[in-house]
């Protein structure tokens, strides 16, 4: 990848939600040209691109037909499911692929990733295994151990997560993972509880040209495998810090590429577990749209373009707390946005979805305040002030 590219480019964004949308915003204020496609219409980032497809993207013969019409110079995956090896033939035929059509495959499942880490690069996991059928989770949940974590190998945003605390409730876990599984994978993976302190995502952003270089962590908590609310700084010791820069490192440089990298893990009293990673924006980043002077969408932009990434400044404690709808509708309108934003040093993002179900993310509120915990206050506050209607 040259370092002095020509502006402006053609990005093919697949998957056009809420985190997509940003990183369109952040393309176009440098001059790009965007498609955003996604599996429905109207979707998020597809109401500031330049131009839309709706398509299945887990069939090849459509993805092959709006890449042939709109010949792009990037492709950017957004969501897991995707034929990715697809991906492969694009690349060789000159459109890169973000990070790399071989790691974008790599980490669309959660079991590969997984296998790099702890098996290739013998980075400390927590102890893990594979069910196809619910016998199969029962006999690997057992060999675990109670309490543990059961999620669908292929899917989004934490969807299809649950702790299963005893035997019984094994079933209910199997049931819910395969309902939020994307694709067509009808697998999970079971893995040990890990009596964490915090749960940070560490933002990673590989160059082409220049070296690694890091966010502050993201400490972030989830409910129902979905992240509701996330801060930074995360307030771990410096040590840690370098022990997960050191592990994320290890990990991007086997995945190769460029772009950022949203690397979680469990932190302990005495360790730094490697969790997941996803090759694009994560959605715990978003408080980076208020708390950094470069957010991770113009992060992510700049590693793809080759632009040089001079200084990350964190600006003050920031927090971000998730807007929920709470019930189905195809009509989606909000109250409370005022009342949210009367708070001092609060903003919200209404992310534009066309229809809501129970649980699903519509929006998030920012804050910054004198320290994590003021901002975290000041963030739920706003975002308990905007109801849908």
């Amino acid at each position: 990848m040259k370092s002095s590219i020509q502006l402006p480019q053609k990005l093919m964004l697949l998957g056009s939600g809420e985190l997509g949308k940003e990183f369109v915003i952040a393309a176009q204020r440098l001059g790009n040209y965007v498609i955003a496609v996604d599996r429905y219409p109207n979707a998020p980032a597809m109401q500031v691109a330049d131009c839309s497809e709706v398509i299945s993207m887990l069939n090849a013969d459509e993805l092959e037909s709006i890449v042939n019409k709109h010949k792009p110079n990037f492709i950017i995956p957004e969501i897991e499911a995707i034929r990715t090896e697809k991906l492969l033939e694009f690349e060789q035929r000159g459109i890169t692929v973000i990070p790399t059509a071989a790691a974008t495959n790599y980490t669309m499942n959660r079991d590969r990733i997984r296998e790099l880490a702890h098996q290739q690069l013998g980075i400390r996991t927590a102890k893990y295994g594979y069910a196809s059928t619910l016998e199969e989770l029962i006999t690997i949940s057992e060999q675990i151990g109670f309490p543990n974590v059961v999620k669908p190998v292929m899917s989004s945003s934490g969807k299809g997560q649950s702790v299963v605390p005893v035997q019984g409730k094994v079933e209910e876990a199997w049931n819910y993972a395969i309902a939020n599984s994307r694709g067509d994978s009808q697998r999970v993976i079971v893995e040990e509880f890990i009596n964490f302190e915090i749960e940070i995502t560490l933002l990673t952003i590989k160059q082409w040209n220049a070296p690694t270089i890091f966010c502050s962590p993201i400490g972030h908590r989830q409910e129902r495998g979905d992240y509701q609310e996330s801060w930074q700084p995360a307030g771990i010791t410096e040590a840690k810090i370098l022990q997960a820069q050191a592990i994320a490192t290890k990990v991007t440089d086997a995945l190769g590429g460029a772009g950022i990298f949203g690397v979680e893990f469990f932190i302990t009293k005495d360790e730094v577990i490697f969790s997941e990673l996803s090759p694009r924006p994560h959605d715990t980043g978003m408080v980076t749209l208020i708390s950094q002077n470069l957010n991770e969408f113009e992060l992510h932009l700049r590693a793809i373009l080759g632009l040089p990434i001079p200084h990350i400044e964190q600006l003050r404690a920031s927090a971000s707390a998730v807007i929920l709808a709470d019930k189905k509708s195809d009509t989606v309108a909000f109250t409370g946005v005022a009342e949210a934003l009367s708070i001092a040093n609060v903003d919200i993002k209404l992310f534009g979805k066309p229809s809501a179900h129970p649980y699903r993310r519509m929006g998030v509120a920012l804050a910054q305040g004198e320290n994590v915990l003021e901002a975290r206050d000041k963030a739920k506050r706003a975002a308990s002030q905007v109801k849908m209607i």
